[in-house]
């Protein structure tokens, strides 16, 4: 039997920058951690990197900054 692929339980996109919050049980609760991209596309293919250009750090940190207040928000 295969099982399902995870998926995040939150996004948060601006733009081609996305993060993806992923939600994690564990024995004192549970956790949250998020994982960052950039979005674009290769050709007809639309693609993903974890690499950033000078430009596209502040909206990176933009991105950030709304998962963190999006997880946050889910203890209260």
């Amino acid at each position: 039997m295969s099982k399902a692929k995870q998926q995040p339980v939150h996004e948060v996109r601006l733009g081609a920058i996305k993060a993806a919050i992923w939600e994690n049980e564990t024995n004192v609760g549970t956790r949250h951690n998020v994982t960052v991209c950039r979005l674009y596309k290769d050709g007809e293919q639309w693609k993903q990197t974890e690499s950033f250009g000078r430009d596209d750090l502040p909206l990176l940190a933009k991105v950030v900054d709304l998962a963190h207040t999006w997880i946050f928000q889910q203890a209260g």
